[in-house]
């Protein structure tokens, strides 16, 4: 479905009077602005493509719902107080704004070269990342939001299909509850799948849905792993790397996968 008839479709759903619609041909991007507190949401259309392709109206609906959801936020007040169990974190690239355009601070700390942690409170279809001026209305410091965020994401499902090929064995994670890159910060749940391998452990968070960890056994599991992780970091609709992270005395690298070779290192910042 061509981007210009998911723009129309879309624009049936947000004819308000206080909503402006508006569509950048060469950033293929739909864009709604609330005039009331002159804030808006960008979607890229190039991404929701394959799934308008698949199933049309499933696909109009979700969107829809997502952005519908997202624009009641832009006016909402956000208060931390009572909200600890609903908190959690969210991976992003490193490159992603640290400040939201109207100059309020996100909270955020460091990950890998690759990924960086941010975190954000719950609201059933959607979540608000959190910045630093909902900590002081809220009387919350960093520390407890982290805190909070850590113990929310070990309570996850960790429940995992299982594929192997040529000999390696693969564990995909995909919950769809918006949380499932997240899951990498699970140190239990990491710990487990290292004590459970039988060859070095990767993991992978190409995009935001999406865990993989990888029991590799051979020289093939890396290509494999190298071609998959590629795949769904093209697929995603917020895409995070696409390079695995090799996991060995509790740290995460980031690595290049080499055809028919073992990978090379990349440094962490």
């Amino acid at each position: 479905m061509k981007s210009i008839e998911i723009k129309r479709e879309l624009e049936k759903h947000f004819t308000e009077e206080h909503l402006v619609t508006s569509y950048d041909r060469d950033a293929d991007t739909f864009r709604i602005v609330d005039t009331r507190v002159d804030k808006g949401i960008t979607v890229s259309l190039s991404n929701l493509s394959d799934r308008f392709k698949a199933d049309k109206d499933a696909a109009l609906e979700d969107t829809v719902r997502q952005l519908k959801e997202g624009i009641r936020l832009l006016t909402a007040v956000i208060d931390l107080t009572g909200q600890e169990e609903h908190i959690f974190p969210i991976l992003r690239t490193p490159g992603f704004d640290k400040e939201t355009k109207d100059g309020k601070k996100l909270l955020y700390t460091d990950h890998t070269a690759e990924t960086t942690i941010f975190y954000a409170v719950d609201h059933g279809q959607s979540y608000s990342m959190i910045d630093e001026e909902m900590l002081e209305r809220s009387s919350k410091s960093k520390e407890e939001i982290i805190e909070a965020a850590t113990f929310n994401v070990r309570a996850l499902s960790t429940e995992m299909k299982q594929d192997e090929v040529a000999g390696n064995i693969f564990y995909f994670l995909h919950n769809g509850d918006g949380y499932d890159a997240s899951r990498i910060l699970n140190d239990r749940l990491v710990k487990e799948m290292a004590d459970k391998v039988e060859g070095e452990l990767a993991v992978a968070v190409p995009h935001h849905d999406v865990l993989i960890f990888a029991d590799i056994r051979n020289e093939v599991g890396f290509d494999v792993l190298g071609q998959m992780t590629f795949q769904f970091f093209s697929e995603g609709r917020v895409p995070l790397t696409a390079l695995p992270l090799m996991y060995k005395d509790g740290e995460f690298e980031p690595v290049f996968i080499l055809a028919q070779k073992k990978p090379s290192s990349k440094p962490i910042d």
